[in-house]
């Protein structure tokens, strides 16, 4: 090949893939046709797997793979494969443990080693092509790898092998299982707790995640409890997040993580499904203290996904936006030095967001320390005071200068790239997010666009008979777990907030498709690819997600929604296989601490039973405004919403269980009635009320 000449990864669905068509080595896309031509020469695979937002990707890229050098090397020596970890969530998740095995750290870009037949037997993350900063070069590793496959083979398989058999028994949690106990539900709150950052909010150390699903247990059990305690450490965690840089203060939206414990310098790449569940955090805050903060974070994320990560026209949530401009730079899009500041400012302006965002000549970035990373030094009555203003003055001065900052930064080029696949399970996220946006702040857009979302990836990416696909439209790939499980909960909610029963049906169906095809009848829990799947090659172990990483495990979530399904239904099927899964796990969840927070929700939920809020009254009934308004105020995790109006009740609209109770109620008087599993309280018809009931009841493990 030459330089000049594209690769085969021209046509690949995948961005990621495709912006490698440039470069001068041999890449195959994962599949049959890479492992017959290592089998025919004998050849180890070099296994490459990244994605377009990566930015330690696009080092490596610049770096190795585009140095005709070591692309000569690697042409000759190996037959490489890229893999965009987003298309192939399957084949990351099982190198990724394998390489974590080897190196005791996995991420992207992971550069692994195979045998012929897909077993790894050497591999890491990110090499410099030289020797630096620790890490041996990419070059010496080549030469090394290739030399050990070719005079040390037996002990390279027999490695391959022992590794292989050490990952399949991990996937699975042999000796996981256990009696359900509900007690895992503290065991989880307390892991999480003991790892809780005083200083800045959050949990753990550098590099710091929001971990969401955390966030939504401890403000689930300060509901039931009223600890204060735990109150005070969602709120630390939320204002952290909210005032640090790793929230985009000019644009919105959240960056993937903060390199430090401040919450400060991020890594700049915005995912949707951090997003998209970091909406929904600052939703529940909002709920639960009234903090304008967390209303004004929230509302900050819809406007950025509003503008750069939706299909507006045709509905559907974009699945990344990259962190960098060019490959030579880190955030630069993002991040400004005092002089563009000023450039673009009047001088009273820049005076205030320079005290405000901490804008001064030196900033926080390494590879050019001009550039400032926005992030909130200062409160509003603090910089009033500084500024000799009053608040409400300041306010409109800081508002005016973000709006020309950001009005600046739109014209900067390149835009970082937007990723607009659309994947299932994590579009599943967003219609479940925009939709609680919809009853939180009463936003009609959020569910207009829900739903419009929801119906788009019904129409493309729904198959009567499999289920789920994994991508909405493109080429047909097969769905995981995760787009099971994530679309059946997104179709529940769009059910409860239209009480269309198309929504509930598609969830049921899809429901069932996926305990006959991803479940496991004997061991308890669902595997990520469905048991009829083709075959993935490579690393093919049975593999059932139990961690939250980096979105909510598939099992758990699964869980969560057999139970939801059971209340509405009174199906035992759905019950059973709910306890099954969580049994499947029981053993071993206490020890995963704050990464099982989505295990710990399903185990409240399946402890405690959904809880469920009928508001009836006549369509426009003031009084019944009244009642669904306070019912969508107060957050409770896996409260179930329903407006039902004298008409729908009549036709049928609900379920089964519902439909039994619902008789007993003069369906024209707007009354709320609050029920959980078979139990009901009286019908209330006093707003207020109806607020302290909900925190009174379903407090099972208080």
């Amino acid at each position: 090949m030459t330089q000049s000449t594209e690769n085969r990864l021209k046509d690949s669905a995948s961005p990621y893939l495709r912006s490698a068509a440039h470069q001068p080595i041999d890449w195959y896309e994962w599949g049959e046709e890479a492992f017959r031509k290592a089998r025919t020469e004998d050849k180890p695979l070099l296994l490459d797997i990244g994605a377009v937002w990566c930015h330690w990707c696009h080092v490596i890229d610049r770096e190795s793979y585009e140095n005709p050098k070591i692309a000569e090397m690697i042409n000759e020596l190996f037959v490489p494969v890229k893999v965009d970890r987003d298309e192939r969530p399957d084949v990351d998740a099982r190198y990724q443990s394998a390489i974590s095995a080897i190196s005791g750290q996995g991420g992207w870009p992971l550069t692994a080693f195979l045998t012929p037949d897909g077993k790894p037997f050497y591999g890491g993350t990110y090499f410099p092509p030289e020797d630096a900063m620790g890490r041996p070069g990419f070059k010496r590793i080549l030469l090394a790898v290739a030399e050990a496959f070719k005079t040390r083979r037996a002990e390279v398989d027999k490695s391959a092998v022992t590794l292989k058999e050490a990952v399949a028994k991990a996937e699975i949690f042999q000796g996981a299982r256990g009696d359900f106990d509900p007690a895992v539900v503290d065991a989880i709150v307390e892991s999480a707790l003991s790892q809780f950052d005083e200083t800045h909010g959050g949990f753990g150390h550098a590099p710091k995640f929001p971990h969401s699903s955390t966030v939504d247990l401890l403000l689930e059990r300060y509901q039931a409890t009223r600890n204060a305690q735990l109150l005070h450490k969602v709120q630390r965690t939320l204002e952290g997040m909210a005032l640090g840089g790793v929230y985009d203060q000019v644009g919105g939206g959240f960056h993937r993580y903060s390199v430090d414990e401040r919450w400060c310098v991020p890594h700049f790449e915005k995912m949707t499904y951090d997003n998209s569940e970091l909406l929904r955090n600052f939703l529940h805050g909002y709920q639960v203290t009234r903090n304008p903060l967390f209303r004004e974070t929230a509302e900050g994320i819809i406007a950025w996904v509003g503008e750069v990560l939706s299909d507006q026209q045709r509905g559907g949530f974009y699945a990344s936006q990259d962190a960098d401009q060019t490959l030579d730079d880190d955030g630069d899009y993002f991040t400004w030095t005092q002089s563009e500041a000023r450039a673009v400012l009047s001088a009273e302006e820049a005076r205030a967001v320079e005290l405000y965002y901490d804008i001064g000549p030196r900033g926080e970035m390494h590879h050019d320390p001009e550039r400032n990373v926005l992030w909130v030094a200062a409160s509003m009555e603090e910089l009033a005071k500084q500024l000799k203003m009053d608040e409400p003055n300041t306010r409109l001065l800081v508002a005016r200068a973000k709006g020309k900052l950001l009005t600046a930064r739109r014209e900067r080029q390149p835009v970082p790239t937007i990723d607009q696949t659309l994947y299932t399970g994590w579009n599943a996220m967003f219609v479940s997010a925009y939709l609680d946006a919809a009853r939180v702040l009463d936003r009609q857009d959020c569910r207009e666009f829900a739903l419009k979302t929801l119906d788009r990836v019904l129409a493309e990416a729904w198959d009567d008979t499999k289920g789920f696909l994994h991508r909405v439209g493109g080429p047909r790939l097969e769905g995981s777990l995760d787009d099971q499980v994530f679309a059946v909960a997104a179709l529940l909610d769009a059910w409860e907030i239209t009480l269309e029963r198309r929504y509930f049906e598609i969830a049921e169906q899809a429901m069932r498709i996926a305990v006959e095809r991803f479940g496991d009848p004997e061991g308890g829990g669902f595997f990520d690819r469905a048991k009829d799947a083709a075959p993935m090659g490579g690393l093919e172990v049975r593999r059932k997600p139990l961690q939250d990483s980096p979105t909510p495990a598939g099992n758990s979530v699964a869980a969560i929604v057999l139970d939801r399904l059971h209340a509405f239904t009174g199906e035992k099927l759905y019950r059973d296989w709910a306890e099954k899964t969580l049994e499947a796990f029981a053993a071993l969840a206490p020890k995963y601490g704050l990464f099982a927070a989505t295990y710990g929700l399903a185990a409240l939920l399946h402890a405690r039973h959904p809880l469920q809020v009928v508001v009836t009254g006549d369509p426009g009934d003031p009084r019944a405004a009244a009642l669904e308004k306070a019912a969508s105020e107060t957050y409770r995790f896996g409260k179930a919403l329903l407006r039902a109006t004298p008409e729908q009740i009549a036709s049928h609209h609900l379920p089964y269980a519902l439909r039994e109770t619902l008789p007993h109620l003069a369906a024209h008087a707007p009354q709320a009635l609050v029920c959980v599993e078979t139990t009901c309280q009286a019908p209330v018809a006093d707003a207020a009320k109806l607020a302290s009931l909900l925190l009174e009841v379903a407090t099972i493990l208080a």
